[in-house]
């Protein structure tokens, strides 16, 4: 019995020890070792064994994160004043960097995101924002990309989430848009009243070389305004026209 008291306390000790040396990383999690505070090596995943108050272990996550990036404010370089926000996909390729490297891997990619997006968007206009968003996510994820390579991050994505207009700007938009479309309507217009006359100007060609053409399409005239019956119109006789009549008499006597 008393042996039993006095190794009691000694195997709770060992107990504790080995809970505390016994490490389980799931499929995603790497695991960095810490010899007498001198990197040792990545272990993981499955189970990981540590010699207790020699050894420290840092986890890190593998999987795709998603950091959302605060809206920026933003002067485009055709002076508009735009706030952007954005989001950005990135996994931790190298677990050794990423704790050795820099303090907070998480944070840092966050603050190097938000001075390239301001840095990237200054250097287009408003218009190019609005119509090359692909262009612009490509360049973005370029850029920090190289500069988290050192920290053991690869940036897979970047997404610009909202191009926040003031609401002077966007009424100046509205109005251009409103000129851009009266513009069109105009030069649409335009180009039929100049197809228009030129058709006229083809078919009095054709009528012109054959004089009878030009009195059968005035009658064909009257013909289709006889038609309505709650009018009333008076034309003048050509003179033309009697000669042509007095022509078709002559031939049909002949």
């Amino acid at each position: 019995m008393s042996g039993l008291v006095y190794f009691g306390p000694l195997i709770a000790l060992v107990l504790v020890l080995l809970a505390m040396s016994v490490r389980i990383l799931r499929e995603y999690e790497r695991g960095v070792v810490f010899t007498l505070g001198r990197y040792t090596g990545v272990k993981g995943p499955g189970l990981i064994l540590l010699v207790p108050v020699v050894q420290q272990m840092v986890r890190v996550d593998q999987r795709t994160q998603v950091l959302d990036v605060p809206g920026q404010d933003v002067i485009s370089r055709d002076n508009v004043s735009v706030r952007v926000s954005a989001v950005i996909y990135f996994r931790v390729v190298g677990p050794e960097p990423s704790v050795i490297q820099v303090e907070n891997y998480r944070q840092a990619t966050s603050e190097l995101a938000q001075t390239t997006l301001r840095s990237v968007l200054g250097r287009h206009d408003l218009d190019s924002m609005l119509s090359e968003r692909d262009k612009l996510n490509n360049d973005i994820q370029a850029i920090l990309d190289s500069q988290t390579e050192a920290w053991g991050v690869k940036v897979a994505n970047v997404e610009l989430k909202h191009i926040d207009l003031g609401e002077n700007m966007v009424r100046v938009m509205a109005r251009q848009a409103e000129a851009e479309r009266e513009r069109r309507a105009k030069v649409i217009n335009a180009e039929g009243e100049e197809q228009a006359a030129r058709k006229l100007l083809e078919a009095a060609q054709v009528l012109a070389q054959q004089p009878e053409a030009m009195q059968l399409r005035y009658l064909s005239t009257l013909a289709t305004i006889g038609q309505q019956n709650n009018t009333t119109i008076v034309f003048p006789f050509p003179t033309e026209f009697g000669a042509l009549l007095r022509e078709l008499g002559e031939r049909v006597r002949a």
